[in-house]
């Protein structure tokens, strides 16, 4: 067996180790591989050699290894072969850790976003409701005039995911994004909103609380993954609906009357402890409008009864209702890789909004405003939802492996309900202790599930 010196830079022949005299050694090149400490808890030696010259160098870098390794095995050539440049970056991409601070701040991702970007145009955003609006009308016109068992089922999916549209266009009127007219954005909200029955400062409120909690086990307002000790709490028959479809895409009324598990409140209480004392004023606003939307629909249940209304309004709302929380869920959920959710000291803004996904929907991507393009808009909600594709572009180069490409959709976004049917799967709780941890599966769920 060959015989090798260990420096500074790792597994290396002597030859091919030490640079020429005046190149110097690069630290941050430097391996550990025989050693669980890390760089700085190495205690370090000076270097000496003199190959052929009169005087001898310190190289700064001064590292304690065994005196004798194994040669370069087969596959350390192979990936050199490959275009690894020694061993660095095979190393570097599988010690990618999606749970460790990233090596940039926020400010660095809002400087490569160019300024434009950030500027809200209120007649291109009422642009957007117009736009949507004659949609509505002319799809409910159409239906109910060609009246026909065929067409009933193609507009009840084209509807409701117009009323999701319209739903996307108030979440930027809460978000303040459609306009900087706060009176703009609240008239707007509330219509759109409570047209398709959302309570529009309610639902609001309660957003901005997950925006400013993303990725936090507990403090988390949407999705929030449920710890072991609550999982374990509920009763069976709540475990297999919360995790077998189509239950879960139906949530969202629920959620708005009572919350998630482990949470009270009701988005439509102004005492609810989601808001407090300054914003009850908005919430009854939104309670009474939501209300008026409700009594306008079993008026018109009269006029042009039940049965008509159903399929002009109540089923195409059903489908929103399915498209929403399809969308929210998977923006959080169902990645290949498992990632990561924070308490405590280890949660910050930016790393929470990391583990945020962007979703490819295909044609349905300008339909709903773009909403896939969902981590620069959990960073930056501020930015319009016309400029987020541009914004994301731009950030790319400063997110790196942090940011993580959506799949490529067909034309409608099929591939979707894999990735939902798979994490509901997998995605159960997380444990009760640890500041980083990541979904685990609860075994008996699925063969209970298959079982009844």
């Amino acid at each position: 067996m060959a015989s090798f010196v260990i420096s500074e830079c790792g597994l290396r022949p002597l030859l091919q180790v030490f640079p020429k005299p005046g190149t110097g050694v690069n630290p941050t090149k430097a391996r550990f591989l025989y050693t669980n400490k890390s760089p700085t808890d190495l205690k370090f030696h000076s270097i000496k050699f003199s190959g052929g010259f009169s005087r001898e160098r310190n190289w700064g870098l001064k590292v304690s290894a065994p005196l004798r390794v194994a040669p370069l095995d087969e596959d350390e050539k192979e990936d050199r072969i490959n275009g690894f440049n020694g061993i660095e970056n095979k190393e570097e991409a599988a010690e990618f850790n999606p749970g460790a601070p990233p090596p940039f701040k926020l400010a660095d991702i809002r400087a490569a976003i160019p300024k434009h970007c950030w500027v809200k145009d209120p007649w291109s955003s009422m642009s957007y409701v117009v736009r949507d609006v004659v949609v509505v009308f002319g799809l409910a016109v159409a239906a109910a005039h060609i009246n026909n068992w065929v067409v009933w089922p193609l507009y009840w999916a084209a509807q409701g995911t117009m009323f999701w549209a319209l739903f996307v266009l108030g979440h930027d009127c809460g978000h303040g994004s459609f306009s900087n007219n706060p009176k703009l954005n609240s008239v707007v909200g509330h219509l759109l909103h409570s047209s398709i029955l959302v309570p529009y400062h309610g639902w609001r409120i309660s957003h901005r609380t997950h925006h400013q909690n993303h990725g936090h086990v507990e403090n988390d307002e949407s999705w929030h993954p449920l710890s072991e000790k609550i999982y374990k709490s509920l009763d069976k028959a709540t475990r297999i609906l919360r995790f077998t479809v189509p239950f879960p895409m139906l949530a969202y009324p629920f959620y708005l009357w009572s919350r998630s598990p482990g949470k009270t409140g009701s988005h439509f209480d102004p005492k609810s402890d989601l808001f407090v004392p300054s914003e009850r004023k908005d919430v009854i606003t939104s309670t009474l409008c939501w209300s008026a939307m409700a009594a306008l629909l079993v008026g018109l249940s009269f006029v042009m009864g039940p049965m008509q209304l159903l399929k002009l309004y109540g089923i195409p709302c059903l489908v929103f209702v399915m498209w929403l929380d399809l969308v929210t869920y998977l923006h959080h959920h169902g990645h290949e890789e498992k990632l990561p959710w924070y308490r405590g000291k280890e949660w910050s803004y930016l790393r929470g909004g990391l583990t945020t996904l962007d979703r490819d929907y295909g044609l349905i991507n300008n339909i709903h405003h773009d909403i896939g393009t969902h981590v620069i808009h959990h960073l930056f909600p501020q930015i319009p939802h016309y400029h987020l594709v541009e914004a994301t572009e731009a950030a790319k180069p400063v997110l790196g492996k942090y940011y993580r490409e959506p799949s490529k959709s067909g034309p409608l976004p099929l591939h979707l309900i894999g990735s939902l049917i798979r994490s509901l799967k997998k995605d159960h709780y997380v444990s009760d202790d640890g500041d980083v941890v990541y979904y685990q599966t609860d075994p008996q769920l699925n063969c209970s599930s298959k079982s009844g």
